[in-house]
């Protein structure tokens, strides 16, 4: 899950400077194979996410050193490495979920790893999400949710079909398809529920979509400052204000159509610097070491099996009805017409 803060400008160009420096070649070889350098988006590098946390304890359980590189939103870190396929400069990317995860693999960008234990670790069914193969390793999961804002005057919508509404004109924060999973988790959702007649739900949901961000940081952020009371997120993003702001303010709404599942994978890059400590991150992801970070910091689900919860998301998480299936190549195929009826 994206965190709860705006990324500064200042960190994104930091940690640009960190790509460019490997691209650069000033790097020696030698200091090249001791680091691990992850492309990934914009909170899960913050300094208020599990980054931090992460690099502390993957490098003084490995001897390796990690550099985690902000590419904005997982998509946007996934086509940079789609990009440099042919000299590469990453070891890892980060943030591959099961909306793009055919966008990944089509791009055959992708190497073969299997971490060690994930039979074990790892539920058959979240696997599965990211194909099953080889390729991309789970190592959180969640499912996408509008939040809405109790302390506003409107109803909270029962349904997608309420959010077409007249009652929710220009009060609907969402994030760009092309740029953001949640956004194309939301897109996902409405091809899963809607069928071939997704692009009449686009068309009568455009007027009420208040701004569609670049990412889910920016989008979240907007919903904070009270500029919509409604915004695509996730089931668990209340917990955190449960956690630190004390507040139940802000509601998941559950719909009785169901709803879509994210898994959040990692996956090494063909072709990359330093495979050897590339794989040990991947082990290092799932292990519980890595994973008890992810439930404060990450918000959501650890894959590990051995993690307990914290106490905010029993408060915070409503059961779900029913989660929906959703089909990745169908999802990217939808990309293009839902740009178009926003005309962006």
């Amino acid at each position: 899950m994206k965190k709860i803060k705006f990324v500064c400008v200042a960190l994104c160009a930091f940690l640009a400077g960190f790509s460019s420096l490997y691209a650069g070649g000033k790097k020696d070889s030698d200091s090249r194979k001791n680091t691990v350098v992850v492309y990934t988006y914009d909170s899960f590098a913050s300094e208020w996410g599990p980054g931090p946390e992460l690099v502390k304890r993957f490098e003084e359980a490995t001897g390796y050193k990690l550099d985690l590189v902000n590419c904005g939103d997982a998509i946007q870190a996934l086509n940079k490495a789609v990009l440099e396929k042919n000299k590469v400069q990453a070891d890892i990317v980060l943030g591959i979920d099961n909306s793009c995860v055919k966008m990944a693999l089509d791009a055959g960008i992708l190497d073969n790893y299997t971490a060690k234990d994930s039979d074990k670790i790892i539920d058959s069914s979240i696997s599965s999400a990211l194909g099953g193969n080889e390729l991309v390793t789970a190592f959180d999961y969640g499912h996408f949710a509008i939040i809405w804002d109790s302390a506003s005057s409107l109803p909270a919508p029962k349904s997608l079909e309420d959010l077409t509404s007249e009652t929710y004109a220009k009060k609907i924060i969402l994030m760009d398809p092309r740029t953001s999973t949640p956004g194309l988790g939301f897109l996902a959702w409405t091809v899963s529920l809607f069928g071939d007649s997704y692009k009449d739900y686009w068309e009568k949901l455009r007027p009420n979509i208040l701004s569609m961000t670049t990412g889910w940081s920016e989008g979240w952020g907007m919903f904070l400052k009270g500029e919509a009371p409604l915004v695509i997120s996730y089931t668990t993003s209340p917990a955190y204000c449960i956690e630190y702001d004390k507040t139940d303010r802000y509601k998941t709404l559950l719909f009785d159509q169901g709803h879509i599942m994210q898994v959040e994978g990692l996956a090494l890059l063909k072709n990359a610097p330093n495979p050897e400590g590339a794989k040990a991150f991947i082990d290092f992801m799932i292990s519980a070491k890595a994973q008890e970070t992810l439930p404060l910091t990450q918000w959501m689900y650890p894959v590990n099996k051995e993690v307990s919860l914290p106490a905010s998301y029993s408060a915070a998480v409503p059961e779900l009805p029913k989660t929906l299936s959703s089909d990745s190549a169908r999802t990217q195929s939808a990309i293009e017409d839902v740009i178009k009826i926003l005309g962006k």
